[in-house]
C-alpha cells in the first residue's frame, strides 16, 4: 500500500498532561482505520495534527506529494443564515474550480446526500441533518484520506446507516474516531487503540474492531505473563545480589548490570498491565422475582398533534431487554417517561406490582446539578455512599468510575459528556432496582466503558428497556426490538437486523416512487396497450390475496400479543420472522394492484 502520511516521534501536551511521546505512527492508500481508546487519551488531538488542523509539540512529518488530507469535526461550525445549497455550491466551487470533473463528481456526491430540501437554512436543520451536511462538505472535497471524529454522536439510526454505506464504498482511505462498534465492524479494516498500556503508545491489529478484540485480549494476557516471568526471575537475581557477591569479576559486574535493567523493564511493565483497568459497573438488581413487574395495556400518546403512537402493550419481566429504534422524535423518550410515571398516556393504562423500583438513565442527564462539585453529586450528604449495605468512601467510589481524586472539587458543569454519563451511572448503581429504563445510555462514553456497562447489563436479573442507536450492544442484549417507524407506527422486530432492512427496504421504495409515478403519466391509449387479459385474470384474483394475506398478518399479531409468548423466545423469534414476511408480502401485493390498476386506465 502506498504511503500517505505520516509522523516520527511525534510529541504533545496539554499543562503537565502528557498525551503522546516519542509515538510513530502513519496511514497509507487503502486504509480504512478505526482509532479507539478512553476518553482523554488524545484520539481527538491526534486527528487534528494528522489532518494540519494543530501542529504538535514535536515531530516529524513525512507526507505523500499532492495529497488531501479532509478533516470532519465533532462539532458543526456552519454560518445559521445560510442554506444547504449555498452551502454545498461554495465548497464544490473552491474544491473544483476550473476541473470539470472534481465539479461532476461533487454534483455526484450532493445529489446522494438526500436533501430533502436543499433551500433550508443551517439554523432550521436538526442535529442530525447538520451532521449529513458536514459529511456532505467534506467528501465534496474529495479527499485522498479522511479524518472523521465521533461523526455518529447524537445521530439517528438512518443517518447512521446512510454513512455505513458510504464508507462501505468509499474509494478513499479513513481514520474513524468513534463509540459505533457496530460501524466500526462493518467498515474498518484497520483498528489502531492509542493507551499506556502497549509499549508504543498504541496497538494496531489488522482487522475490524470484533478481531481486534481477540487480539488485544492475547496480547494484554501474554504481557500481564511477561511480568509474572521477569517477576520471578528479577526474584532470583535479588537473591542472589543479597549474597553480598562482591563486583570484582567482569562477570559479576554484568549480572548486576543486567539485573539493573531488568528491574526497570519490570516497573514499565506493571506501569502498563496497571492501565488496563476498566470502569467498575455493576448495577444493584432487587432480585424480586416476579412474573409481570410492569404491564402497559394499549397505551396511546400524542404531542404537538403528531401520533407518536397508539394501542401498545408492553410486558416487563425478569430478564426481559426491550431496545427501542426509530428516528429522533418518533417518540422513544415518550415511552419510557410513561412506563416510569412521570408522563401520563393519552389512552390505555400502565400497572406495575406493588413498591416497584425504577431507575431512569436520562438522554439530558437533568437528574445532575450542574452546580454541585463531583464530590456532592457523587455523596450528596457525607464522605461516602451506601452500595450493596456497605459504606464506600467518596474518593474510592470515585475512582471505580475513573474519576481524579483532584476532580471532586470540579463543578459538574465543567466535566466532559462522557464524565457526566459516568457521574449518572455511579448515582444509578446506588439503588436496587426492578427495571432499568435507559434513554440513549451509551452517548459520549468511550468504548472500555461501553464494554463494561454492557457486561453490566448482561449480567441484571431485572427488565431493561433502552432507546439507543448502539447497534452492537442492542444485538448482543436485547430480547426484543421496537421500531418506531413514524405516524404512529410501532412494531416488533425479531432483531436490530431485520428492523435496519426494514428502513433501507422502505427508503428505497421512497426513491423509486417517484420514477413510477413519472412513468403511469404516459398517454391512455399507451397503458391500454399494456394491460392484457392475463393482467386482468391477475387483477382479479389479487383482492383474495391480499385478504388472505391481511388475515395471516392480524393472526400473527394477535399470537405476539399473547403474553405467554414472552416465556419462549425461540417461538416468540420463529413469530417475529413470520410477521415479517408476512407484513411484506402484503405490501408487495398492495404495490402489485396499484400497478395493475395504473395499467388499466
Amino acid at each position: 500500500m502506498a504511503f500517505l502520511i505520516g509522523y516520527n516521534d511525534l510529541e504533545m501536551s496539554f499543562g503537565s498532561q502528557i498525551l503522546f511521546s516519542g509515538l510513530s505512527m502513519s496511514f497509507s492508500e487503502g486504509e480504512k482505520v478505526g482509532l479507539i481508546g478512553s476518553n482523554g487519551s488524545g484520539k481527538s488531538t491526534l486527528l487534528k495534527i494528522f489532518a494540519g488542523v494543530m501542529a504538535p509539540d514535536k515531530g516529524n512529518r513525512l507526507e505523500k506529494k499532492h495529497v488531501r488530507p479532509v478533516y470532519l469535526a465533532q462539532e458543526d461550525c456552519f454560518e445559521p443564515d445560510k442554506t444547504i445549497s449555498d452551502i454545498t455550491s461554495e465548497v464544490l466551487r473552491g474544491t473544483a474550480g476550473d476541473d470539470a470533473g472534481m465539479y461532476s463528481r461533487g454534483q455526484k456526491v450532493i445529489g446522494q446526500a438526500g436533501f430533502p430540501d436543499p433551500g433550508l437554512k443551517v439554523s432550521e436543520l436538526s442535529g442530525g441533518m447538520k451532521k449529513r451536511l458536514a459529511i456532505t462538505v467534506a467528501l465534496i472535497r474529495q479527499p485522498d484520506l479522511l479524518f472523521l471524529d465521533e461523526p455518529t454522536n447524537h445521530l439517528d439510526l438512518e443517518t447512521i446507516v446512510w454513512l455505513e454505506h458510504i464508507l462501505l464504498n468509499a474509494d478513499f482511505s479513513f481514520v474513524l474516531v468513534s463509540h459505533d462498534r457496530a460501524l466500526l465492524n462493518r467498515v474498518t479494516n484497520r483498528t489502531i487503540e492509542l493507551g499506556d498500556v502497549y509499549p508504543d503508545g498504541y496497538l494496531k491489529v489488522e482487522g475490524n474492531y470484533q478481531e481486534f478484540i481477540e487480539k488485544r485480549g492475547i496480547f494484554i494476557e501474554q504481557q500481564l505473563r511477561q511480568e509474572t516471568i521477569l517477576a520471578n526471575k528479577m526474584r532470583r537475581e535479588t537473591e542472589w545480589l543479597r549474597q553480598g557477591v562482591k563486583a570484582r569479576t567482569t562477570k559479576a559486574k554484568f549480572r548486576i548490570d543486567q539485573a539493573g535493567k531488568m528491574g526497570d523493564e519490570l516497573s514499565e511493565l506493571k506501569r502498563r498491565n496497571r492501565q488496563a483497568g476498566d470502569v467498575d459497573i455493576d448495577f444493584q438488581s432487587s432480585g424480586r422475582k416476579t412474573k409481570r413487574l410492569l404491564e402497559a395495556f394499549h397505551i396511546g400518546k400524542s404531542l404537538g398533534g403528531k401520533m407518536l403512537f397508539n394501542d401498545l402493550s408492553i410486558a416487563l419481566s425478569p430478564g426481559i431487554f426491550i431496545g427501542l429504534l426509530g428516528a429522533n422524535g418518533s417518540g422513544k423518550t415518550t415511552l419510557l417517561n410513561i412506563l416510569e410515571g412521570r408522563l401520563a398516556a393519552d389512552s390505555g393504562h400502565v400497572k406495575t406490582v406493588d413498591d416497584l423500583s425504577i431507575v431512569l438513565f436520562d438522554q439530558e442527564r437533568k437528574q445532575l446539578d450542574p452546580d454541585k462539585t463531583l464530590k456532592r453529586t457523587l455523596a450528596p450528604d457525607s464522605d461516602s455512599v451506601m452500595y450493596r449495605g456497605n459504606p464506600v468512601h467518596v474518593v474510592t467510589w470515585a475512582r471505580k468510575f475513573h474519576f481524579k481524586v483532584e476532580q471532586l472539587d470540579t463543578p459538574v458543569s465543567k466535566l466532559s459528556g462522557g464524565e457526566k454519563a459516568r457521574a449518572v451511572i455511579a448515582n444509578l448503581m446506588r439503588t436496587p432496582a426492578d427495571v432499568l429504563l435507559l434513554d440513549e445510555p451509551t452517548n459520549d462514553l468511550d468504548i472500555q466503558t461501553l464494554e463494561v456497562l454492557e457486561e453490566s447489563l448482561g449480567d441484571f436479573s431485572g427488565a431493561v428497556v433502552a432507546a439507543s442507536h448502539d447497534r452492537y450492544m442492542l444485538s448482543s442484549l436485547a430480547t426484543h426490538i421496537l421500531g418506531f417507524e413514524g405516524e404512529g407506527v410501532v412494531r416488533l422486530f425479531a432483531d436490530v437486523d431485520q428492523y435496519v432492512n426494514g428502513m433501507l427496504e422502505k427508503n428505497k421504495k421512497v426513491v423509486k416512487k417517484k420514477p413510477r409515478d413519472e412513468a403511469a403519466e404516459g398517454t391512455k391509449q399507451d397503458k391500454k396497450k399494456k394491460f392484457s387479459y392475463k393482467h386482468g385474470f391477475e387483477l382479479a384474483q389479487i383482492e383474495e390475496k391480499i385478504m388472505i394475506a391481511e388475515k395471516e398478518v392480524g393472526d400473527l399479531e394477535s399470537e405476539l400479543a399473547d403474553p405467554a409468548l414472552a416465556k419462549e423466545p425461540e417461538r416468540m423469534s420463529d413469530v417475529c420472522r413470520k410477521l415479517g414476511e408476512a407484513q411484506k408480502q402484503v405490501e408487495d401485493l398492495y404495490d402489485r394492484w396499484a400497478e395493475l390498476e395504473s395499467m388499466k386506465d
